[in-house]
């Protein structure tokens, strides 16, 4: 399940910078939203969804989270025990969230140019959460790629 997870977190990442790349060219450039766009999107957010499943499994598995829970008082004064049992989950679910927004509200949007501006500034807000609670903060804790 960890390489699982692992698998679909560099997916996630190689979607959600494409989705990115796509919306900034598509609202500067006055692009239109095309087929490649909305592919890119559902795609991006299928992944989503299947990684956060993926994600309440192995948190539901993890002995950290499970020691983190049972002594709660002495896990928020560990920072490493504190972001495995709370931070890395509430912010990983606000960025399924903020991808899922991102979806919706360019699907929505009545004009192209609203289109691409939604999904690149949802998307780019995810990307941050994202590099913090999935990449930066889990290497500074010693914890490698997989």
């Amino acid at each position: 399940m960890v390489h699982a997870h692992s698998g679909l977190r560099l997916l996630i990442l190689l979607f959600l910078l494409l989705a990115i790349v796509k919306s900034l060219a598509g609202w500067l450039g006055k692009k239109p939203y095309g087929k490649s766009d909305n592919l890119i999107a559902i795609l991006l957010i299928s992944f989503t969804h299947i990684q956060v499943l993926v994600g309440i499994v192995l948190y539901a598995m993890s002995d950290i989270v499970k020691t983190g829970l049972d002594n709660f008082g002495v896990t928020m004064h560990n920072s490493a025990a504190r972001f495995w049992t709370v931070e890395h989950a509430v912010v990983m679910l606000l960025v399924v969230v903020l991808i899922t927004l991102g979806r919706v509200k360019s699907k929505k949007a009545t004009s192209d140019e609203l289109k691409h501006k939604k999904g690149a500034i949802f998307y780019i807000i995810a990307l941050v959460f994202i590099l913090w609670a999935g990449v930066i903060k889990p290497l500074a804790l010693g914890r490698g790629w997989l």
